[in-house]
């Protein structure tokens, strides 16, 4: 039986890299792909009253102490050495989430949703700004300024306002946000939660 698996992201969202990371090895114990959906995740959280982490927990150390530790447990377990904390982070991530849209219609998805991450949390660009973000592209082998002027299409636009429209309307608040079939699942830490339910679907009888 065949299953729907579906990853909610956007670029800004440390914990959607770490769950991009730890994907492809979902995707081969299970035999499953996952479906890549850009949302903006700014958008998300004024339709959900939802606010960033890093905001809500501002003031509360031991909350975001925590939450460092078990950043570390996590890049520990996986060994995602490569992660880098952006410096340039909270990064409005509207032209690359509209660019993911586009490279999606260009055909380059995968190359873009790489470059992207590892240009944010490994090599600690400033992926707000249109230069970099087109220098990062070109040296991956990608069309940056194609992608970019393909992102300003009124389609492009509207594609993304509806993937974030659509994640609200299925139950998401932020990211990363998975869905298998129609059950949903929040946050990196429940990834584990994820693979189970795909092998629960899956297995002959199901």
């Amino acid at each position: 039986m065949t299953i729907s698996v579906d990853f909610l992201f956007d670029f800004g969202s440390p914990n959607a890299y770490f769950s991009h990371e730890v994907i492809p090895d979902i995707e081969a114990r299970t035999g499953t792909t996952f479906r890549y959906v850009p949302i903006l995740l700014g958008g998300l959280f004024k339709l959900t009253n939802n606010q960033s982490p890093a905001d809500a927990f501002a003031h509360i150390a031991n909350k975001r102490a925590y939450d460092a530790l078990e950043v570390q447990r996590f890049i520990q377990k996986h060994n995602l050495t490569k992660y880098r904390r952006n410096p340039y982070w909270p990064v409005n991530t509207l032209k690359i989430m509209r660019g993911a849209v586009a490279a999606e219609k260009l055909g380059v998805f995968e190359t873009y949703v790489n470059a992207v991450f590892s240009a944010m949390w490994e090599q600690e660009l400033d992926m707000a700004n249109a230069d970099v973000i087109v220098q990062a592209l070109d040296t991956a082998g990608l069309n940056g300024a194609q992608i970019l002027e393909q992102s300003q299409q009124a389609d492009v636009k509207q594609a993304l306002i509806d993937n974030t429209q659509h994640a609200c309307d299925r139950g998401a608040f932020g990211s990363p946000t998975f869905f298998v079939g129609n059950d949903i699942y929040f946050g990196k830490d429940r990834l584990a939660d994820v693979e189970s339910k795909i092998m629960e679907t899956i297995k002959p009888g199901a």
